[in-house]
């Protein structure tokens, strides 16, 4: 499959499925899952139709696995700016989890920390090239350190989707490094 139609494909899932599924009257159930006819009849119906096939080869072939397929239902597994609860388990983290960003957001994030701001939770990569690729994605890349250990000791509870994203409501400006 051309990869490109992939990239477009994933792209409208990600919209659809974690920002605004009414746009093209779609309705997410409360744990965030669609149902993939329903998925496919309207994306057909507002311009943008894919195949089956192509929507299990894009959930099978994202790099990140973003998506969950089970049997007819679909979902993103975080990532959210809907109200939907993933009942994500909660998680022991490593010691040190890790934050992709760019300079410009840095007064911010050392006066407030890390919020989640339009997403439900802040997402935290297992490992610096992780974090360093998610934060490239808006310029060079600062990767901050967070002290995880510390957080969850202290009371502050965090969840790990199935794709490996920590996830925290919040990472107060003390535990970062």
């Amino acid at each position: 499959m051309d990869e490109r139609r992939l990239v477009r494909i994933s792209k409208y899932l990600a919209k659809h499925l974690r920002h605004d599924p009414g746009r093209i009257g779609l309705t997410l159930d409360p744990a965030g899952w669609a149902d993939v006819p329903a998925l496919l009849a309207a994306a057909a119906r507002h311009g943008f139709p894919f195949t089956r096939a192509e929507l299990e080869h894009v959930v099978a072939a994202n790099d990140k696995r973003r998506y969950a397929l089970d049997g007819d239902r679909i979902r993103a597994v975080q990532g959210h700016s809907i109200g939907v609860d993933l009942a994500h388990p909660s998680a022991t983290p490593p010691e040190f989890l890790y934050h992709g960003t760019v300079a410009r957001f840095l007064p911010a994030i050392h006066r407030e920390g890390l919020r989640p701001m339009n997403r439900h939770a802040v997402h935290l990569s297992p490992d610096r090239e992780t974090a360093r690729s998610v934060g490239s994605r808006r310029g060079e890349p600062v990767v901050l350190a967070v002290r995880s250990g510390r957080m969850a000791a202290a009371g502050h509870t965090f969840q790990l989707s199935p794709n490996g994203v920590w996830l925290t409501s919040h990472v107060p400006p003390e535990y970062l490094a």
